[in-house]
């Protein structure tokens, strides 16, 4: 989402490395490419000149330590300034109360009942027994959507499909909910294309008939400055309690990010990406300040990878990495476990120097097809037994993906570098393992 900011604001930082001290001068200038940066990345204009101001004041006069130059003082105060702009630190989700009701708000579009699947399986990932209400009961498919979504995560669906009192519809759930042993409602509520007087009487009615402990507002990061403006005019009617930013895999320049805070100050809880369940994470001002400035964000990879971590699973896997046993079977069931951590060419982007790398580089999900292709038309004794697999056995199994020869050839040529490559780590004394 970031990519140009970031490398606009690397290359402001161009103007003060390599300098002795902080100067007036070359604060100046690396303060109004910044500003520029920003309002490219359409920022609010009155939003970043108060944002530069407070970096330029920080700035002048700072002493330079001996083992800290100019420029790297001056990352330090642009990292600070951004993450107090989107908030500071992570905002939790209020989820006491038997049951607690979730209330879901925002135009139409902007990837509402795709969330609040996304949120029930986060919950229920937390031990919580969530329960979705189709809550839309203008969009033709939107009690279908959120079916098939519940089907998918294994979370119940309450519909009226009949019923086109939003409403009613909410306290029939509730009661449902009591009646099942359900600890979070979450409901999912209509929107528009446009702001209109109908939609916010209908959802202020929804809150005060709930009384939710969460109202979330959320909001399409591709629509820039327009996000926030309709945010504040949510937050008048509602005073929400936290905004969720969708589609951040998106074209967006990143302004709604940088602005909903300070505009309507309410946090940004979540970030969401993609149409996988699993993809979607709380909102760390902090690891987003990072990964603005290319410095990674070495933490939430490590979430990510401890999500799909399975400890009895892992103990298993090293004791066949430290006998040479690792099969075609333990490298599928590894890059099944990769896709499930999200977006292939976000995860990489977290690793900090990577994000400017990869810039301009294509990484799709769909990567790991061929190789998948390979590895599932082989017998489950080949998958075990990757010794065995002569001349004759690789063409069947060629023919069996539709994979070129050569590209089957190759793939084993890689697995067979990869296991010298796990033998030699047999011989450490330990393999790092990830700790919950």
């Amino acid at each position: 989402m970031f990519e140009n900011l970031s490398e606009r604001i690397a290359s402001a930082f161009k103007q003060i490395k390599g300098e002795g001290r902080i100067t007036d001068l070359n604060i100046a200038n690396t303060i109004k490419d910044i500003r520029k940066a920003l309002l490219d990345a359409d920022v609010n204009f009155k939003i970043a000149k108060e944002f530069t101001d407070k970096v330029k004041e920080k700035a002048i006069g700072q002493k330079v330590l001996t083992a800290v130059s100019p420029g790297q003082l001056m990352v330090k105060i642009v990292q600070d300034e951004l993450t107090e702009l989107m908030g500071g630190e992570a905002s939790g989700l209020e989820t006491s109360g038997s049951p607690a009701i979730i209330l879901i708000a925002g135009l139409q579009g902007s990837g509402k009942t795709t969330f609040s699947g996304k949120l029930a399986h986060y919950l229920k990932s937390k031990g919580k027994s969530p329960l979705l209400v189709a809550g839309d009961v203008y969009r033709p498919a939107a009690v279908d959507q959120l079916k098939v979504l519940g089907g998918q995560i294994g979370v119940d669906v309450y519909a009226e499909p009949e019923n086109k009192n939003p409403k009613e519809i909410a306290e029939n759930a509730l009661k449902q909910a009591k009646a099942t042993n359900k600890n979070v409602v979450i409901v999912d509520t209509a929107g528009r294309l446009a702001i209109d007087e109908a939609m916010m009487q209908e959802v202020a009615g929804l809150k005060a008939a709930l009384q939710p402990k969460e109202i979330l507002f959320v909001v399409d990061a591709m629509t820039g400055q327009d996000a926030v403006n309709t945010a504040k005019a949510f937050n008048d009617r509602l005073d929400y309690t936290g905004v969720v930013l969708t589609k951040l895999d998106g074209d967006t320049r990143g302004g709604a990010a940088l602005s909903i805070k300070y505009t309507v100050q309410k946090p940004i809880k979540f970030v969401s990406s993609g149409e996988k369940m699993e993809t979607l994470d709380i909102f760390y001002p902090d690891r987003m300040a990072q990964r603005i400035l290319g410095m990674g964000d070495i933490a939430s990879l490590v979430e990510k990878a401890q999500a799909q971590f399975d400890e009895e699973k892992a103990r298993k896997l090293e004791k066949k990495i430290r006998k040479n046993q690792f099969d075609f079977q333990d490298f599928l069931d590894q890059l099944q476990q990769i896709k499930k951590m999200g977006n292939l060419k976000d995860l990489m982007g977290m690793i900090p120097g990577m994000g400017k790398a990869i810039k301009d580089i294509d990484i799709s999900d769909d990567s790991f097809k061929g190789v998948e292709s390979i590895i599932s038309s082989m017998t489950p004794f080949e998958r075990s037994n990757p010794d065995i697999i002569d001349l004759s056995r690789k063409k069947r199994i060629a023919k069996g993906c539709g994979r070129d020869m050569n590209e089957v050839n190759q793939f084993f040529k890689q697995f067979d570098q990869m296991k010298q490559m796990m033998k030699g780590m047999a011989n450490m004394p330990a393999i790092p393992k990830f700790r919950r």
